[in-house]
């Protein structure tokens, strides 16, 4: 039984359209939205921070202990306190885009295991603070409150009040 000029055109047609809906849909299984909501982590978790640095200060582990060169004085204590503040917390993800020139500081984390240091701009608008997630092109929202405790060596959270 052989097909006609006429119905195998049909065939070939209904075979395309069924290819392109195919592909189509395996493009977005392969390539999902990457929409992030809820909370996110801003280190990740079980990071390994070797160095930390801020506007002024680096704080360095060496072997158990930390080195900090700058003018904070700490004890490792509070400097202890102070990574795992950053390791611990979970911030909102806010639907805000502000102007580069408007960053009130930065913190920059070496992390074991990862060439690139992490980096995290703040930003105060109208009352609010921001943090940008420069890796993820991520904006945060941080409480008044957390400021002052994961920018302990700068003093932002009371300037800025």
């Amino acid at each position: 039984m052989g097909l006609s000029r006429k119905a195998w055109n049909n065939v070939v047609i209904f075979s395309m359209l069924l290819m392109i809906f195919f592909l189509n849909g395996v493009h977005h299984k392969l390539n999902p939205s990457n929409e992030v909501s809820g909370p996110q982590h801003l280190l990740p978790e079980q990071s390994f921070v070797l160095t930390l640095a801020f506007p002024g200060y680096k704080v360095e582990r060496i072997g158990t202990s930390w080195r900090i060169d700058g003018p904070w004085q700490a004890k490792p204590e509070q400097v202890q306190a102070l990574v795992n503040a950053w390791l611990a917390v979970k911030l909102e993800v806010a639907d805000v885009t502000l102007s580069a020139d408007k960053a009130l500081s930065v913190a920059r984390f070496w992390l074991a295991g990862q060439e690139l240091p992490v980096s995290y701009q703040l930003y105060l608008d109208q009352g609010q603070y921001y943090l940008f997630d420069k890796q993820q092109q991520l904006w945060l929202h941080v409480p008044k409150e957390l400021v002052q405790t994961l920018f302990l060596p700068l003093d932002i959270g009371q300037s800025q009040q």
